[in-house]
C-alpha cells in the first residue's frame, strides 16, 4: 500500500513539474503573453487550391500571393503540397507561386499559408507608380461615348483624386446612355473598372486594378476589386462601385493587374478557397518577430500550427477537461449528485450554441416530455432495448418539432436544439426514470437539478475567453489538471453536503 501511495505521489509530482516547466518555458523563454490583451493582431490566412489534373499532361499551377511590400510583414509563409515542385517569382510588382509536377492523378489539393501582422516599424517601403499613361486605342461609338463622359468629369474635378472619383461615379450611373453603350450589358465590377480605366486613359491618368482580401475571421470570401493611382507621392485607392476613396485598414493587397488569381496548365476546374483567423497568441514579442532574421519556427510546434478549422475544434476540446474538473469538484468535494460525470459536460457543450437560459428551458422541456413517455412505455412492459429505441425516436421527433415551431415563431435560437446530443438526452431520460422508480421522485428531481446546475456552471467556466485563450495557448496546463485529478482519486474525506447532514451528530458529541 505504501509503495502504491509513493508511486502515485511521484506520478503526480512528475505531471505537475512537467506541466509547470513547459508552461514556464513558453512564458519566459518564448515570451508568450499569459493574457490575450497583451497581444497584437496577427492573421493566419489559408488559401486552398483544388483542381482536377489531366490524365497524361504535366501539371503547372500558378497563383498570385501577397507582395507584402508595405503595411504588413510576414512571420511565416508556407506552400503545402505533395510531390510538387514549388517556386516563387516576382512579376510586374506581383509575387507568383508556381507548383509543378510531371504527372498527377485524382482530385488535387494544394495549400498556401501566410501568417502576418501589421508592420509596426516607422520605416515602410514605398513603392512608386507611373503618373502618365498613353490612351487606350478605341474607335467608333465607344470613343465618342468615352469622350462624352470625360467632358463633365473635367468640369467637376480639381485634382487627380477628385478626377478619378468623379469618373467612377459617372460610370456607375447606369441610366446614362454613354455608360450603357460602353458597358454593353455587363454591369459587373470588373467591367466597370475596365471602362473607368478607358476613360481615364484618354486623359492620360494612370490607374490599375488591385485585388484585395478582407481580414475578417471565420467568413468565406473572394478577392475584392479596387482601383488605385499614383499621384506622385502616394497611392490613391478607389472603390470601383461607389467611388469611395481610401483603402480600408482591414484590406490586404493580394495582387495587381488584369490577370486571374490562378491559372492551371494540364488541369481544369481550379478553385481557390480562402479561410482566415485572427490569432492573437502568435503576436509574441512582435518587435522581435518582425525582424527578418528571427526564427519563427516555434509557431509550427503549437496548436496554432494546425489548420484553422482544426484550431477552432481544439479550442472546444481543450476545455472539456476543465468542465470535467468542475464536475469532479462538485461531486467529490461538495457532494452534488449528478447523472454521471460526462453527461453534464456534454450538456454544457450543447449550451455553447443554445446559450444558457434557452438551453436550460429546452433541456427541461425535452426531458420532462421524455419522462412522461418513458412512464407510459413502462405500462406496456417493453424490454429495455425497444424502450430506449422508442424514446430516442421520440426525442428526434420532438427536437424536429421544436425547431420547426421556433422557426415559424421567429425564435431562431430554437433551431440550435438539434445540437443537443440525442443519445445523451435519451440515456438521461432513461436513467432519471430508473432513479425515479428505485429511489422516488424527490431524489430523481434532486439529481436532475444537480445535473443542470453542474452543466450550467461548467458551461460558464468553459466559456470564459481568458481561460480558453490560456488553456489553448498553454496546453501543458492540462498535465497539472491530471495531477490534481489523480490526487482527488485518493480523497476519502467528508463532502461539504455530508458535513451539513451530520451536523446534528457533531452537536450531540459535544
Amino acid at each position: 500500500m505504501r509503495s502504491l501511495t509513493l508511486h502515485l505521489k511521484v506520478l503526480i509530482a512528475i505531471l505537475v513539474v512537467l506541466g509547470l516547466s513547459v508552461t514556464a518555458y513558453q512564458i519566459f523563454v518564448l515570451g508568450i503573453p499569459v493574457t490575450e490583451d497583451a497581444t497584437d493582431d496577427l492573421w493566419n490566412i489559408d488559401a486552398k487550391v483544388e483542381f482536377v489534373p489531366n490524365a497524361k499532361d504535366p501539371v503547372k499551377i500558378q497563383m498570385f500571393v501577397p507582395p507584402l511590400s508595405r503595411d504588413y510583414v510576414s512571420l511565416n509563409e508556407s506552400f503545402i503540397s505533395n510531390n510538387y515542385g514549388v517556386a516563387v517569382n516576382r512579376v510586374d510588382g506581383n509575387r507568383k507561386v508556381t507548383w509543378s509536377a510531371r504527372r498527377a492523378k485524382g482530385n488535387q489539393t494544394l495549400y498556401y499559408r501566410l501568417v502576418l501582422t501589421k508592420r509596426y516599424s516607422a520605416e515602410k517601403t514605398k513603392v512608386k507608380g507611373p503618373t502618365f499613361r498613353d490612351s487606350i486605342a478605341v474607335e467608333g461609338p465607344e470613343k465618342l461615348a468615352a469622350e462624352a463622359l470625360l467632358a463633365p468629369i473635367r468640369q467637376h474635378s480639381a485634382d487627380v483624386e477628385t478626377f478619378i472619383s468623379e469618373a467612377i461615379k459617372r460610370v456607375n450611373n447606369l441610366n446614362d446612355d454613354n455608360v450603357k453603350l460602353l458597358l454593353a450589358g455587363d454591369p459587373s465590377s470588373s467591367n466597370k473598372a475596365r471602362i473607368v480605366e478607358l476613360v481615364l486613359s484618354i486623359a492620360h491618368v494612370p490607374v490599375e486594378k488591385v485585388h484585395t482580401i478582407r481580414l475578417v475571421a471565420d467568413q468565406p470570401q473572394t478577392p475584392e476589386l479596387w482601383l488605385r493611382s499614383f499621384n506622385g507621392n502616394d497611392w490613391l485607392y478607389f472603390n470601383p462601385d461607389t467611388g469611395e476613396q481610401g483603402l480600408p485598414t482591414d484590406r490586404l493587397l493580394w495582387w495587381t493587374g488584369d490577370e486571374n488569381l490562378i491559372t492551371v496548365d494540364g488541369g481544369k476546374k481550379a478553385t481557390v478557397t480562402f479561410s482566415m483567423n485572427n490569432s492573437e497568441m502568435n503576436a509574441i514579442r512582435l518587435a522581435k518577430l518582425t525582424d527578418e532574421n528571427t526564427d519563427a519556427n516555434f509557431l509550427e510546434y503549437s496548436l496554432y500550427g494546425l489548420p484553422l478549422q482544426t484550431q477552432q475544434t481544439f479550442m472546444i476540446m481543450v476545455m472539456i477537461p476543465i468542465g470535467v474538473l468542475v464536475i469532479l469538484v462538485l461531486r467529490n468535494l461538495i457532494g452534488l449528485q449528478t447523472l454521471g460525470t460526462f453527461t453534464p459536460v456534454l450538456i454544457a457543450l450543447a449550451f455553447r450554441e443554445t446559450q444558457l437560459g434557452f438551453g436550460i428551458i429546452l433541456f427541461t422541456v425535452i426531458t420532462t416530455l421524455g419522462l412522461s413517455l418513458r412512464s407510459y412505455l413502462e405500462h406496456l412492459k417493453l424490454q429495455m432495448l425497444p424502450r430506449l429505441s422508442v424514446v430516442l425516436t421520440f426525442v428526434v421527433v420532438l427536437i424536429a418539432a421544436i425547431s420547426l415551431f421556433s422557426h415559424k415563431l421567429g425564435l431562431e435560437r430554437g433551431l440550435s436544439v438539434a445540437l443537443f446530443p440525442m443519445v445523451i438526452l435519451t440515456m438521461t431520460i432513461e436513467r432519471l426514470s430508473i432513479t425515479w422508480e428505485e429511489r422516488g421522485a424527490g431524489h430523481a428531481m434532486k439529481v436532475a437539478i444537480g445535473t443542470l446546475f453542474a452543466a450550467s456552471l461548467a458551461h460558464l467556466i468553459m466559456s470564459v475567453p481568458e481561460l480558453v485563450y490560456f488553456v489553448f495557448t498553454f496546453p501543458a496546463i492540462l498535465l497539472i489538471l491530471v495531477g490534481f485529478m489523480l490526487a482527488m482519486g485518493r480523497y476519502r474525506g467528508y463532502r461539504l453536503t455530508e458535513l451539513v447532514r451530520f451536523k446534528a451528530f457533531l452537536k450531540a458529541d459535544s
